[in-house]
């Protein structure tokens, strides 16, 4: 397992709990693409549309930063939020993941459940 790996998880969780907003907007457009009938979606594309959203709702870029590396993290947390939308986005095991499973560990986003 990486330190670079459960540094970011843990900068993951920070700004998770500094920005429930963003776990939100996750969400809600996570649903709507259901919704639409999709069987798999792209979470860089909900990054980009609360983007979007977020800088036509305001004249100025001040509310958030969205990190790019924490899509992925968000998309695990709705898997593991939501069971039966599991395999919904595509995600890569992590070596910490792996290595959790292989010793029947809950993950670190299971907990924040």
């Amino acid at each position: 397992m990486s330190l670079e790996q459960t540094r970011l998880e843990k900068n993951f969780m920070k700004f998770h709990q500094e920005n429930p907003q963003v776990w939100e907007l996750f969400k809600k457009y996570a649903f709507n693409a259901i919704e639409e009938g999709r069987k798999r979606y792209s979470s860089k594309l909900i990054f980009e549309k609360i983007r979007w959203d977020s800088d036509l709702a305001s004249n100025t870029w001040v509310h958030f930063k969205l990190p790019n590396e924490f899509t992925p993290y968000y998309a695990r947390l709705f898997h593991a939020a939501y069971p039966p939308y599991r395999g919904f986005f595509r995600t890569i095991a992590t070596d910490r993941e792996n290595a959790l499973e292989r010793e029947s560990a809950p993950t670190l986003l299971e907990l924040t459940l």
